[in-house]
């Protein structure tokens, strides 16, 4: 937290700029030379934003507050306060955030291509057309690598979420953790192939599953 940066208070949720979100927004700019390249970072990472507070919102219906939202340079992060009592309620607000995405890719297809059908076919290939279909896009990417079975993404939750519904909340962790290294092993082998960035994700995914581990034993919610 001493590296991030509060920027405002939405309805009683902190939401914090991570140093490295800032480093990538210079990384943009000095990148492209543009200001529409750091204009779609920053309209992608308020859609980020906008899927954390899904979570943030769901968990809240079920009494449960979030701490802060920060902004890193891989994503989002929304804190809450506990883990979901029962495994269908972790279940909707692992869900609620990538639905987010989903209305605002529809939402956004919508407008660049039912709307824009009314107007003059040269607008079509406006820059503010395609900035939009830009946004889109990455919203559908957001959905689905989000849905991806692995922690830290919402996929690794909602796997746990279903498993907890048929075993106990410790092992469902468990089992899960070890499908997302599972996957992070076969990330990193196709990163060393072809991707440096797979590598990125793959570290990201084996720690993060780590990670879920300890906290689900440091706070385990009570049996559904």
């Amino acid at each position: 937290m001493g590296s991030s940066l509060k920027v405002a208070s939405v309805f009683g949720i902190e939401v914090r700029i991570h140093l490295s979100f800032l480093l990538l927004l210079a990384f943009f700019w000095f990148q492209s030379g543009t200001f529409q390249g750091v204009l779609f970072i920053l309209i992608l990472f308020l859609c980020v934003l906008l899927h954390e507070f899904g979570h943030a919102f769901a968990a809240r219906a079920f009494g449960i507050k979030t701490r802060d939202i920060t902004l890193y340079a891989i994503g989002g992060v929304a804190r809450l306060n506990r883990i979901p009592d029962k495994p269908w309620q972790e279940l909707l607000v692992a869900v609620a955030g990538p639905l987010v995405n989903v209305v605002i890719a529809a939402a956004l297809i919508f407008v660049t291509h039912v709307t824009a059908g009314f107007q003059q076919f040269e607008q079509l290939e406006s820059p503010r057309i395609e900035l939009l279909e830009k946004v889109a896009r990455a919203n559908v990417f957001l959905v689905v690598f989000n849905l991806i079975p692995a922690f830290p993404m919402d996929g690794g939750r909602i796997l746990r979420a279903l498993l907890a519904m048929l075993m106990p909340y410790a092992r469902a962790t468990q089992i899960a953790a070890w499908i997302g290294q599972g996957l992070a092993v076969l990330f990193a082998i196709f990163g060393f192939l072809y991707s440096p960035l797979l590598i990125f994700i793959a570290f990201t995914v084996f720690v993060g599953a780590q990670q879920e581990v300890a906290m689900s034993r440091a706070n385990r919610p009570s049996p559904p």
